[in-house]
C-alpha cells in the first residue's frame, strides 16, 4: 500500500473538521468513535506564538504572504497508530524542522463501491505543522529534494511503500487503463453479437415472427408486429448481458483487490521475519532497536499527556492523583496503540524518567526542561498539602 505526504496552507477551519465539531454528511458516524485525535496547541494560539517569535528574532513582523502554519492528508493503514504518527514526527523535525503540533486520525471517512455496495474505507491522517524556522524566525524554506526526503519519511515511519511522483507514468498507466476498458467493451459486445446470432437462427427466434393470412389466404408475415416482438425480446436480453457483465466485473475486482491485499501482507511478513532474525543473532541491534522503541513510546506518552493538560478540568493537586492519572493514560495509548504493558514497566523503572512525567503533569514543559538540565527537583513524596505551601511562603520570604 502507497502513502504520501503534502503540506499545504492550513485552512481557518481545520480544526471543526479535523476534531469532529461539527456533524458532516460524508462520514460514517458508527465509524467516528475509532477516529484518534491528539492536539498541543490550538492553531489561532499557534499563530499568535509564531507572530510574536518573528518580531523578536527578527525585529519584522511576519510577512502578509507567509505560510506559517501547514496541513497534510497522509494515507495511512487500517493499523496504524498514533504512535507511528509522532514518530513521523519527530523524524520531520528532526530533519527537515517541521514541527507537527496536531494529529487526527480519520476513519470514517470513504464511499460505498456502486457495483459491489461494499464500504471502501479511506484512512488518512491530517497533520497540522509550525513552518517557522526559529533560528530565523522566518518560515522554512525547503529545496526540491527535502520535498522528496519527506516522502521517504514518512513511507519509512508507516512501514508503506513509498507514493511516485512521476506525472508522466501516472499519465501512461491512466491510458493503458482506457485501453483495456475498451477492450473488455469490445469482448463483451461480440459475445452479445454472438449469442444474438444464435438465438436468432434458433426456432425460439422464428416464434416471434407474427404470420396473418392475407385476402387470398396466404400466410403473410406483419412486420410492425414482428418488430415489436423483436424490440421486446432484445430488451430482455440486453438487460440480463448488462447484469451479467457489471457482476462480472464486480467479482473481478474484488479478486484484484484481495490479491493486492495478500501481496501487501505477504510483503510485511517477509520484512518482519527478515527484522526477527536480525534481533535475535545480533546483540547490539537488538539493543539498538530496544532503547529505539522505548524512546518512542516514552515520546508518545508525554506527547499524550500535553494533549490531557488541554482539557479545562484536567487537575492534579497530589502525589496520588498524579499516578492514577499517569496509570490511565498509559493505559489509554497501549490499548490504541498495541504497546506491551512491559514497556511501561521498563520506563516507569527509572526514578528520573517517572519524575519526568509528573514534573510534565503539574508544571508543564519548561520545569521538564530545568529538570534535565538538573537546574530543578520535583517531590515524589505526599506532604500534606499545607506544610508544602507554608515551605514554599518561608523560600519566598528568604
Amino acid at each position: 500500500m502507497k502513502t504520501s505526504i503534502n503540506f499545504k496552507a492550513a485552512k481557518s477551519d481545520s480544526e471543526i473538521h479535523n476534531f469532529r465539531k461539527k456533524t458532516f454528511e460524508y462520514i460514517r458516524k458508527d465509524l467516528t468513535p475509532k477516529n484518534e485525535y491528539w492536539m498541543e496547541q490550538k492553531m489561532a494560539d499557534r499563530l499568535q506564538k509564531i507572530e510574536t517569535y518573528c518580531k523578536e528574532k527578527s525585529r519584522r513582523k511576519l510577512q502578509k504572504n507567509a505560510i506559517p502554519i501547514r496541513e497534510a492528508v497522509v494515507v495511512i493503514k487500517e493499523n496504524t497508530t498514533m504512535q507511528d504518527l509522532h514518530n513521523l514526527s519527530k523524524r520531520l523535525e528532526g530533519e527537515l524542522k517541521i514541527r507537527i503540533f496536531q494529529i487526527t486520525i480519520h476513519k470514517d471517512e470513504g464511499h460505498y463501491d456502486k457495483d459491489t455496495k461494499e464500504w471502501k474505507p479511506n484512512y488518512h491522517a491530517h497533520l497540522v505543522a509550525d513552518w517557522q524556522d526559529l533560528q530565523t524566525g522566518k518560515t522554512l524554506k525547503h529545496q526540491s529534494f527535502h520535498y522528496s526526503k519527506m516522502q521517504d519519511i514518512t513511507a519509512e515511519c508507516l512501514g508503506m511503500e513509498r507514493g511516485k511522483s512521476n506525472t508522466g507514468i501516472r499519465r501512461l498507466e491512466a491510458i493503458e487503463f482506457k485501453i483495456k476498458q475498451k477492450e473488455e467493451d469490445l469482448k463483451a459486445l461480440e459475445e452479445r453479437l454472438n449469442e444474438m446470432k444464435t438465438e436468432i437462427g434458433s426456432k425460439k427466434f422464428e416464434e416471434l415472427i407474427v404470420k396473418e393470412p392475407d385476402f387470398l389466404g396466404f400466410q403473410r408475415v406483419k412486420t410492425e408486429k414482428t418488430i415489436k416482438n423483436y424490440e421486446k425480446i432484445f430488451k430482455v436480453y440486453n438487460t440480463q448481458l448488462l447484469k451479467n457483465k457489471t457482476e462480472l466485473e464486480a467479482k473481478t475486482k474484488q479478486i484484484e483487490e484481495l490479491n493486492t491485499k495478500i501481496e501487501s501482507l505477504r510483503k510485511e511478513v517477509r520484512l518482519l521475519k527478515n527484522k526477527s532474525s536480525i534481533l535475535l543473532t545480533d546483540e547490539k541491534t537488538f539493543a539498538f532497536e530496544k532503547k529505539k522503541y522505548l524512546d518512542s513510546v516514552q515520546n508518545t506518552l508525554e506527547k499524550a499527556i500535553r494533549f490531557e493538560k488541554l482539557n479545562p478540568n484536567f487537575k492534579i493537586e497530589t502525589h496520588k492523583q498524579m499516578l492514577a492519572e499517569l496509570t490511565k493514560i498509559a493505559k489509554k495509548i497501549s490499548k490504541e496503540n498495541n504497546i506491551p504493558s512491559s514497556a511501561f514497566k521498563e520506563i516507569f523503572s527509572d526514578p528520573n524518567k517517572t519524575a519526568q512525567f509528573f514534573t510534565l503533569m503539574r508544571f508543564g514543559d519548561y520545569e521538564v526542561r530545568q529538570q534535565k538540565e538538573g537546574k530543578t527537583q520535583i517531590k515524589t513524596d505526599s506532604k500534606p498539602e499545607q506544610q508544602e505551601e507554608s515551605e514554599k511562603r518561608r523560600g519566598f520570604r528568604r
